[in-house]
């Protein structure tokens, strides 16, 4: 019997080379590459009928082609059950990515509290031991009676055991904790990690069973592990949030039965994750009154309106070159806002750091954000606070125009019902319901804040 051989795996795209490379030729991802100790050669069609239970199969008219009913299954968690469309689908492979200590075991275990009484769940912990778990489940006040716990990191045991169990649902935590006996290479690998996900991934398909895995994420926030896992699974979410902030974001990157673009907000209690239904007054209390740098914007993720507060900072610098600093705002969008500012208005910010942040650590990339930026740096800059009740919204263009942005009757409706009376939109989208004014460009955004001046000298 040879002697295994050590190759390098490219943790991105699985590019195999037998010396290490600074960078993938593949993929071009730069010190990718791990290395592995290399004992055979997988087949194309054993990898392909692994990933989807069949092998062989010829080619038919499409038109001959069923469309599968799948039954999904509600969780009872509200927030979980709209990121993931609806519920569980039956047979569909769900991974769960998030960093430590964020709630990926909190939000799992209430899972199992809430499914464990009516469909059998096998829970397997590479991590923890089974008192930790049920000390966990005690905290949440869990305690489901079709709920079965496997302490086990071997590939082999765990499906063995899924076969006297026979269970609904199967919870791996963590797919980097399991190990293969047919690999030679150590926990956590590229090759560790797809042949373990593969396995239980075609046995889950094959049995019409809900397979839930927990993920690690890297340094770089990018989910650990070969590239192919998320291409493997039918659903990537991704668990986020400060650990030192109560609340929690689920996001859908992948969903190959719902939207990718809706998202879920919990709140981290001691009694465990709370769905939170309103996260706008969530997002909007203890907003500050007579401060300026503060603006209210109103997103969209995917059928939900959220609104958001965006605050900014500028302050005269102390370096030859001034700090830009964006938390939860793309860098280079706000490059591009301070850039229009500066040629279509005349203010300068060349002198002064600037600092932008979204409160409570939400992320926005709706470019009808660009309106609220806009307000907050001015406001910032002159240090004139934005009123209260006023909200605006619109994408900035080059010109300095505002154009026209998506569903915004769900966003006025959103913003009336929490209390804005002022509500700034794009002139083509203007309308007298809700006391909407319209705005052409940038030039009526300074407009607004010099009357919002103007009235509070006068109310003074």
């Amino acid at each position: 019997m040879k002697a295994p051989k050590s190759i390098y795996v490219c943790k991105e795209c699985d590019y195999q080379s037998p010396k290490w490379l600074g960078r993938c030729p593949s993929c071009g991802e730069w010190n990718s590459f791990e290395e592995e100790t290399y004992t055979s050669p997988v087949k194309a069609s054993a990898a392909v009928s692994a990933i989807t239970g069949v092998s062989g199969e010829r080619a038919v008219p499409f038109r001959e082609l069923d469309i599968p009913k799948y039954m999904r299954v509600p969780t009872g968690i509200s927030e979980f059950d709209r990121v993931l469309g609806g519920g569980i689908v039956t047979g569909s492979a769900v991974l769960l990515a998030g960093a430590p200590g964020i709630g990926k075991s909190t939000l799992l275990m209430q899972l199992c509290g809430r499914l464990g009484d009516s469909s059998k769940i096998l829970y397997v912990s590479g991590e923890e031991s089974r008192s930790q778990l049920k000390l966990r489940a005690e905290r949440l006040g869990v305690n489901p009676d079709k709920m079965y716990v496997q302490n086990e990191v071997l590939i082999e045991n765990i499906l063995k055991e899924y076969q006297s169990v026979s269970p609904d649902i199967i919870i791996i935590d963590s797919i980097q904790t399991l190990v293969c006996q047919s690999v030679a290479s150590g926990a956590g690998s590229v090759t560790q990690v797809r042949e373990c996900a593969s396995r239980l991934i075609a046995r889950a398909k094959s049995d019409g069973v809900s397979l839930i895995i927990v993920g690690h994420i890297n340094k770089e926030g990018g989910i650990a592990g070969p590239k192919v896992l998320e291409h493997m699974v039918d659903a990537v979410l991704s668990f986020e949030g400060e650990r030192s902030q109560a609340h929690r974001i689920v996001r859908a990157i992948k969903n190959r039965f719902g939207s990718t673009n809706e998202i879920g907000v919990f709140d981290m209690t001691g009694g465990g994750l709370i769905s939170v239904d309103n996260p706008s007054a969530m997002l909007l209390e203890g907003r500050p009154e007579g401060v300026s740098g503060s603006c209210a914007a109103c997103i969209l993720e995917g059928t939900r309106p959220i609104i958001a507060e965006v605050q900014a900072l500028v302050t005269p610098t102390s370096y030859p070159t001034p700090r830009r600093t964006a938390d939860g705002i793309d860098y280079n969008r706000m490059c591009l806002i301070l850039a229009v500012i500066e040629k279509r208005l005349g203010l300068r910010f060349s002198t002064y750091d600037v600092f932008l942040n979204v409160v409570g650590g939400m992320r926005i990339d709706d470019p009808s954000a660009d309106a609220a930026i806009i307000l907050a740096l001015i406001s910032s800059l002159k240090d004139i606070p934005v009123p209260m009740e006023l909200i605006v919204m619109g994408e900035i263009g080059l010109a300095g125009e505002f154009r026209s942005v998506p569903s915004i009757d769900l966003r006025i409706s959103e913003a009336s019902r929490l209390g804005f009376s002022q509500i700034a939109v794009p002139d083509r989208q203007k309308s007298a319901s809700y006391g909407v004014t319209g705005m052409r460009g940038i030039y009526d955004a300074l407009r607004i804040l010099a009357k919002s001046q103007q009235d509070s000298e006068n109310k003074q």
